[in-house]
């Protein structure tokens, strides 16, 4: 028997018309991962929605942990992304089926490139170009049906707007660093005119938000934690969220943020605490 109610999430379309889940659980390296907290996550607190990434060096437990929790793969969405060591289309194509067989399934809701800069470039290749050859392969395991869809993660205006010159797919995704002290409005805006969805890590800014007098007020206010005011600011700004932890109290907490609003004040004052600051990479001086 479930301890909590089944989480009832709402869900952003694509372009291609799936429906992502607006809400999911991330993992990440340096011990970002727990099997008790995703089967936590899956069985008990109702969570569909799991982003990974080869650099994180979990695919095989993750793939466990699925099966454990006992969940069927068709309910599920999983996100996985290649890493900047892998680019090139025949590295993509390569890397991409052994995640698949690494985590024990057959395909990948969605698929990104990690990064916009290549790890290493052949004699006389530009990143653009290696972006564009990457993608190809991306778009062909689209083809496929390996990936139901696919996207980059950390991309920048100018990156997406190669892209699109390059390719014949617009990313269906764009994840990218997004709490309330990072809130790129230019992309986001650029995201939606182009029907990319906007997603964002590190909605709690790597737990800076906890030490915001600002985000403290709003959580008195509301009898909530800082934690659930903004990933409750995330995605009513309509941002699929994807915050991360390996603490079963903290799961639950993270995933009860659908039963409150945050009326329009509040939104405008998380609205103007953006400083610009980074708790993650920064993409700025990638060519």
């Amino acid at each position: 028997m479930s301890l909590v109610p089944v989480l009832s999430c709402p869900t952003v379309p694509l372009s291609n018309g799936l429906q992502i889940p607006i809400l999911g659980l991330g993992t990440s390296h340096f011990g970002g991962f727990s099997h008790e907290a995703v089967v936590y996550a899956l069985a008990e607190c109702g969570v569909r929605h799991i982003d990974t990434a080869k650099r994180y060096n979990c695919e095989e437990r993750l793939g466990k942990a699925i099966k454990d929790s006992g969940v069927p793969r068709r309910d599920l969405w999983l996100t996985n992304k290649l890493w900047p060591g892998d680019y090139g289309y025949k590295d993509a194509k390569r890397a991409c089926l052994e995640s698949c067989s690494a985590m024990g399934v057959d395909y990948f809701d969605l698929y990104l490139m990690h990064w916009p800069e290549a790890e290493s470039l052949t004699s006389g290749c530009s990143n653009r170009e290696m972006r564009a050859e990457t993608w190809r392969a991306l778009e062909e395991l689209y083809e496929e049906g390996i990936c139901r869809a696919i996207g980059v993660s950390n991309f920048l205006v100018s990156h997406l707007e190669q892209l699109k010159e390059d390719c014949s797919v617009v990313p269906h995704v764009n994840q990218v660093e997004y709490h309330p002290f990072q809130q790129p409005k230019p992309l986001i805006d650029y995201c939606r005119k182009e029907g990319i969805v906007f997603e964002g890590y590190s909605p709690l800014a790597k737990g800076q938000v906890f030490s915001d007098a600002t985000v403290q007020q709003i959580a008195e206010k509301h009898k909530r934690t800082a934690a659930q005011i903004c990933i409750r600011w995330s995605i009513q700004n309509g941002v699929v969220t994807i915050p991360k932890s390996t603490k079963n109290n903290r799961i639950h907490e993270n995933f009860q943020v659908f039963s409150f609003q945050l009326d329009e004040a509040d939104m405008a004052t998380l609205g103007g605490l953006h400083d610009g600051r980074h708790v993650t990479w920064d993409p700025t001086n990638v060519k």
